[in-house]
């Protein structure tokens, strides 16, 4: 290798080998720092001057304090970091394994910045940082500075020091980017709130272009925070605070673009973190600031979007993104009922978030239909994954708005939503198996590296889009669209999918280790998957609420389909196991409900030797005779059952619904009503509303039972002598069943 190197790197290689002690070697030295700053010195040369060194020599004098009488007292320390510095800006030498030993040193170096007066130390600790800054370039220099607690070194140092504390920073966000909330190895938020006070304080007060610098940094320290950790712990934190003046001044300001974006990106990292009530905290204004976002965001995805070429659109893909992610979290908001009571919007407030929402909806659904006439035509349809994934957030954000906004541009939401359908369901398959590899993993509980994960799979778009699916499938257009391109398909898929997490079971227990389990008490399940559990509910429930539509509105297509009658067989076969938990109650009503609308297109299909079927039965008169029950302590009034009470706006149009289902059910087939008989339920009837009072029952409740018994009587001749045997005659008079009466007892 010396015979390819110049005369002068050559030479030197051979002194510092040659060298026969310490002396000579670092008098060698002062020829490497000329040398490897000359035009001459490449990468190759670099290589051999610090093989030919030898680290250890250079951590000797970083380590020693004994140096001559006569030389300063950080000579050797200062040479060795230069000669250092100089070498790390090669990606071999930075990632060296004998460099990354070194990390410790060079911490050791820039935590005593603030102690030593020495010009010269400063100098050494700007060559440290230098040397840190390489590492953290490299993935092998950022794995061994996060195993070498480099996170909660850098946290401390910006937290209390002063000089060069900026780099320390720019580590951070290098690390942060490369692990994402996998960085902050602790679950103790303290360090990072320090950390946050501290930058937050400084963004608050800095009034130069430092402001904006800041702003970026902490948008990268936000985004890859633990997020449900911080939101959990932030409380009284003094950075939330600094953080909503430091952005109120600089958006209430005239600024211009490089301003604005990072500070539009802060803002919309912070309010994923915490939530719209963030934006809330003036006392005096609380809506203010919301309503300047709204607009600021709505005008920003509009300047992005409107009149640009879909490649141009990319380069700001992520400043429309963290739009994107803000207009989604106020959506949300404003629509949820809980918040109407503390969040009360004036007339004038509402149009204008309206208008300023619709420009930037109608923005996003052009470049989509744009994107989706490329797609039919075969034009430029093989899109990057940078490209596909910001489609995605598209697809996400209008998934929001549709799911509140029912009316504006029907017209141009059905022109896309073949298209984003298309990508709703990639991302439900590449989530999906995800989801499986992980949980296959986890129960195998295996040691080794996960598979690198595509971006598509981090978010099911699909699940996303369900609130907005359950109002279009009452649109005759959005629905014949629907069944076109067989979305029932891919959503009995997602069913069955929600339906594994929902009804969780644990991996089977080897026999060895079986006696141990059983002396043990019960594991509580994991937080993640309780709160994938509570997802899948919802997700289902909007999966039963589409097909209910379809099945309502379009019984010839549902009454042919091969699909619906394996969607029937999946509810007979899975209704019964779900448990009876109360989070699972409206779950239950909406699959019971769901298959009675099924079985009544499918009556001609129906086994009555399938056992299945009996235990599906059985689930759903459980949900229909469970609902009401007599208030005996006040004033024996049919009220709703306690445990049905806090539900029961989601319940009560499910029940009727049921009920009424039930009773067309009975007319297709006819033996279903011996399971009303066999399950005690119209015994149960009659004697519960036979110690109401009179004028107890609520009319519509009244009426339905009233249709009940009557379909039942009608498909059964029996029925009518066991309402005889348990005192129907009661309770027709009391109630004035009149329809009831005459078919049991005659005018």
């Amino acid at each position: 290798m010396a015979a390819n190197l110049p005369d002068p790197v050559a030479k030197c290689v051979t002194i510092l080998k040659a060298a026969s002690n310490d002396t000579e070697k670092f008098a060698a030295l002062f020829m490497v720092t000329k040398l490897v700053k000359g035009p001459m010195c490449n990468s190759a040369c670099k290589i051999a001057l610090f093989e030919a060194i030898g680290f250890n020599f250079l951590k000797r004098l970083l380590l020693t304090s004994d140096v001559p009488t006569d030389c300063p007292p950080l000579v050797y320390k200062s040479v060795a970091m230069s000669v250092l510095s100089s070498f790390c800006c090669e990606k071999e030498l930075a990632s060296h394994p004998e460099m990354l030993n070194n990390i410790p040193v060079f911490f050791d170096i820039v935590q005593q910045a603030d102690d030593d007066d020495f010009d010269d130390y400063l100098i050494i600790v700007s060559e440290a940082y230098q040397c840190l800054l390489s590492i953290a370039s490299y993935e092998a220099g950022q794995n061994a500075l996060l195993e070498m607690g480099a996170v909660s070194k850098l946290s401390e140092i910006y937290s209390q020091q002063s000089f060069q504390t900026d780099e320390a920073l720019n580590i951070l966000v290098s690390l942060a980017s490369r692990f994402g909330p996998a960085v902050w190895q602790s679950d103790d938020p303290k360090p990072f709130h320090a950390l946050m006070n501290k930058i937050a304080l400084d963004f608050e007060t800095d009034q130069d272009e430092r402001k904006f610098e800041l702003c970026g940094i902490m948008y990268s320290l936000l985004f890859n925070c633990q997020k449900q950790v911080v939101a959990d712990t932030a409380g009284e934190e003094s950075w939330k605070g600094s953080i909503y003046k430091g952005l109120n001044d600089i958006l209430t300001s005239k600024i211009g673009k490089a301003q604005r974006d990072p500070a539009l990106k802060l803002a919309s990292v912070i309010v994923d973190v915490l939530g719209v009530e963030w934006c809330l905290t003036d006392e005096n204004k609380p809506r203010q600031f919301f309503l300047l976002l709204v607009q600021l965001c709505s005008i920003e995805v509009r300047m992005q979007l409107e009149d640009k070429n879909f490649k141009n659109v990319i380069d700001n893909a992520e400043l429309v993104s963290a739009c994107f992610v803000f207009l989604e979290h106020a959506i949300s908001f404003i629509a949820a009922e809980s918040n109407s009571d503390t969040f009360e919007l004036e007339q004038k407030e509402k149009q204008q978030i309206y208008t300023a929402l619709k420009g930037a909806f109608a923005a996003v659904i052009n470049v989509l239909s744009k994107l989706a006439k490329d797609s039919q035509s075969k034009k430029d349809t093989k899109m990057t994954l940078e490209e596909k994934v910001f489609v995605c957030a598209m697809v996400r954000v209008l998934a929001a708005w549709l799911a509140q906004e029912t009316q504006a541009m029907r017209n141009a939401i059905y022109q896309i939503l073949p298209f984003i359908l298309g990508f709703a369901n990639d991302t439900f398959y590449a989530y999906r198996a995800r989801y499986i590899t992980e949980k296959v993993r986890m129960e195998n509980k295996s040691q080794a590296a996960p598979p690198e994960q595509d971006p598509l799979s981090q978010i099911d778009v699909l699940r996303l889009l369900l609130p907005a699916l359950c109002h279009l499938t009452v649109e005759d257009q959005a629905r014949k669209i629907l069944i076109e391109v067989k979305e029932d398909e891919v959503l009995h898929e997602c069913l069955a999918f929600h339906w594994s997490i929902v009804h969780y079971k644990k991996p089977p227990i080897p026999k060895s280790e079986r006696m141990k389990v059983k002396k043990e008490p019960e594991k509580e399940l994991p937080a993640k998957l309780l709160e994938d559990m509570k997802d899948s509910r919802a997700a289902m429930i909007s999966i039963c609420n589409i097909f209910m539509n379809i099945t309502v509105l379009e019984p010839k297509m549902v009454e042919e389909s091969g699909t619906f009658a394996t969607i029937l067989k999946f509810l007979f076969n899975n209704l019964p196991d779900l448990k009876n938990i109360p989070e699972n109650l409206v779950l239950h009503g909406n699959m019971a409900v769901f298959g009675l609308l099924l079985l009544k297109q499918h009556s001609k299909r129906v086994n009555k030797n399938d056992f299945s079927i009996c235990r599906y039965i059985q689930a759903t008169i459980r949900f229909l005779w469970d609902a009401f029950n007599v208030d005996e302590s006040c004033d024996n009034s049919l009220v709703v059952a306690l445990s049905y009470k806090e539900k029961w706006m989601e319940l009560m149009e499910l029940w009727f619904l049921g009920m009424q289902t039930m009773s067309a059910v009975l007319g297709a087939i006819p033996w279903i009503s011996e399971f009303a008989i066999e399950s005690g339920w119209v015994q149960g009837i009659v004697e519960t509303l036979n110690k109401v009072k009179i004028g107890g029952i609520p009319s519509n409740t009244k009426s339905a039972y009233e249709d009940f018994l009557c379909n039942l009587v009608e498909a059964n001749n029996s029925i009518t002598q066991v309402l005889k045997e348990n005192n129907a005659l009661a309770m027709c008079r009391k109630h004035r069943f009149m329809e009831l009466g005459k078919k049991l007892f005659g005018d």
